[in-house]
This record gives structure tokens, sequence and C-alpha cells, in this order.
């Protein structure tokens, strides 16, 4: 049985990784994609395989919005169907499958499954994509392991205190107990710290907003898990006593911790990590200096997550143990195991009716 969905939205790629010269090769739940942009400059995804000789076509180029295989010179278009091929007749070539593929807010998206089922409507909202009053940064990380662990990581902070001990992490993250809840169709995490010293990374924050960095704060770290797999974080720290997450913005320094997680094979995934803020959204320095940070808050995870695999591959025998802080992420897994279950349900009801 699959452990993804498929038919769903993920993010594949930045819409600045795809160039109208050069495709892009990613693989995406088990499919070999190619991404490339038309004559138009509009985003098209198909099949990395070449059907004359499997060559992967993200190694060719394109021309006159043509994807133009590397190996031989088979041109493809965006339906999947060769196009044509120099000095041969190509009229009896198997087309390949085209998927479907959006560009939103910055984003690749595509949809794995079945492409009558594709609505674009289903693609996530982002206000902080579309807004001025927010700025962005982020990056990609390819992350050798289950999607499912980067999941469990980001919906139990308890880690924090020990993996980022020198930039985010902090005792008072495991002396504040989790609560784990339902709203909707969303699982939320979340922990509130009072009067507690910044550590390194909030202390950055603060001054970068005009805080007093060395002055006790109110911190707070709230998990949202959407299916299929993506986690939006709201963290923060305002001076104490002003009301914590409800305090108005000229004492806090808050931002959304962005989390799209994009199952590449079964033990491999494609990790868009970033930070929306709220403040000082026309400072691209300041951008930067956050996203570099950022950077490497998440590079100290990738070591403890593809360890972390290597040791469940090795011992697929053995149970975890499930704890009180682990409820965010059991509760999403269950989430997933459900719709996996119901969209395997809903084909076979298809193929025999």
């Amino acid at each position: 049985m699959t452990t993804f969905m498929k038919n769903t939205w993920y993010v594949a790629a930045a819409a600045d990784e795809v160039n109208t010269t050069a495709p892009l090769g990613r693989t995406v739940c088990n499919i070999d994609i190619a991404f490339y942009r038309d004559e138009t400059g509009a985003i098209q995804a198909v099949e990395d395989f070449c059907p004359h000789r499997g060559a992967p076509l993200s190694l060719g180029y394109v021309e006159e919005g043509k994807l133009v295989c590397g190996y031989h010179g088979l041109q493809m278009d965006k339906t999947g169907k060769t196009h044509s091929m120099p000095n041969q007749r190509t009229e009896r070539f198997p087309c390949i499958r085209a998927i479907p593929v959006e560009e939103k807010y910055g984003y690749i998206w595509i949809w794995p499954g079945d492409k009558e089922k594709a609505c674009v409507s289903d693609i996530p909202h982002l206000e902080w994509a579309e807004s001025p009053e927010w700025a962005y940064g982020g990056g990609l990380y390819e992350i050798a392991c289950d999607y499912r662990l980067m999941i469990d990581n980001l919906m139990d902070l308890t880690h924090e205190t020990y993996v980022h001990a020198t930039s985010i992490g902090q005792k008072e993250i495991d002396e504040t107990p989790v609560k784990t809840t339902m709203e909707g169709k969303q699982v939320v995490t979340s922990r509130f710290m009072e009067n507690i010293m910044p550590p390194p990374f909030w202390q950055a924050a603060m001054e970068m907003n005009g805080l007093d960095k060395n002055a006790p704060v109110d911190r707070w770290q709230i998990c949202r898990f959407d299916l299929p797999s993506h986690v939006m974080i709201e963290v923060g720290v305002a001076l104490a006593g002003n009301g914590g997450y409800h305090a108005p913005d000229e004492v806090k320094a808050s931002s959304i911790v962005v989390d799209f997680i994009t199952p590449a094979t079964d033990t491999s995934i494609l990790y868009f990590w970033g930070m929306a803020r709220k403040f000082k959204p026309q400072d691209p320095a300041l951008t930067d200096k956050i996203r570099e940070g950022q950077g490497k808050i998440f590079a100290e995870d990738q070591e403890m997550l593809e360890r972390q695999q290597r040791n469940l591959s090795r011992y697929p025998e053995r149970h975890l143990l499930k704890l009180d802080i682990d409820a965010g992420g059991v509760q999403a897994r269950r989430m997933i195991t459900k719709a996996i279950k119901l969209e395997s349900e809903s084909s076979v009801a298809e193929q025999v009716a």
C-alpha cells in the first residue's frame, strides 16, 4: 500500500527554478518529472522519459516551447505527444504522461494522481504570499527520509531543546506542556511559554524589530498540519506581560514558519522551508539574514532525520514508543492513513463501475 496521497497538490519547485531554456528534472511520489516553460512562459510537466530510448528529457533543452531530448533530438509537446524528430517519422510513437501542474504563490504545484480530479481551487490559500504586509524568504533541502518523519519532527518541537540548542532551543520548551487539538480538518499543537528569556535566534529577531533583546518575553509555538503534508507554524515572542500571542505588533517579533514536505520517493523528500514575517516587510537585507539563520537551523535536522531513517530501515520490526509530546504527529499520521484508504477505495469503486 502506498504511503502517500496522490490525488492532491504538492509543491515540486520554486517558480524561479524553471526557466524557458532548460528543463528541471525532479521526482515526486516516485514519478520522475520534467518541468519546463512553453513559448508563453507557462509551466508544463511531463514524465521524464523519452519514448525513443528512455533517456531523461530533463537532460535536454527547450526550443520554441517544445521539450527537446538531449540524446537524439526528439521534440515533445506539453500533452506528452511526440512532435517531431530529425529525419524520422514519429506518428506511431507512444505518448508519455502529461501531469497537471500549476504555478501559484511563487511555487510550482504538481498533481501526481488522476488528472481528471485535479482542481486548482484545492491549492491551499496562502495569505502571506500575496499580501504586501508580509515578507517571505526560504529554500529547499533534499532529505533522505520518509516524509512522515519530517511531519513528526515539525509537530513536536520538543526536539528544539536538543537539536537546536544554540539557536531556538531552550529548557523552557521541555518544561512547558504541549496541547494537541483538532480544528476542523487541521491538527494543531500549541505551546505557550511566559516570562522567559529569548533564545539567540529570537534575540536577533527582537533586535531587528527594534526591541530590547535582553528583555523577558512570552513565547509561543502553534503548529498546524494540513493534508497532504503541509505544516505551518506560528512562532514568536512578545515583551512579557503584553498579551503574548495577542500582543500588539509594536512589542513583538512573530512569523510563520512555512513547511511544504513533498514525498520524492518512499524514503526521500523535497523539503521547501521558509519564514513569512509581518514586520519590516520591505527590507530585503533582513529577509536574507533571516533566511540564512533559518537555513542553518533546518540543516541541523537533516542529519538526525536521515540517520533516523537508516535505523528504521535497518530494523523495520521494531515498534516506536508514543508519548504525549508525539500526539500531533500521531494525529497527522492518522489523517494521512485515512485519506490514503479513502483514495484507494474510491479508485477501486471507479474501476468496478
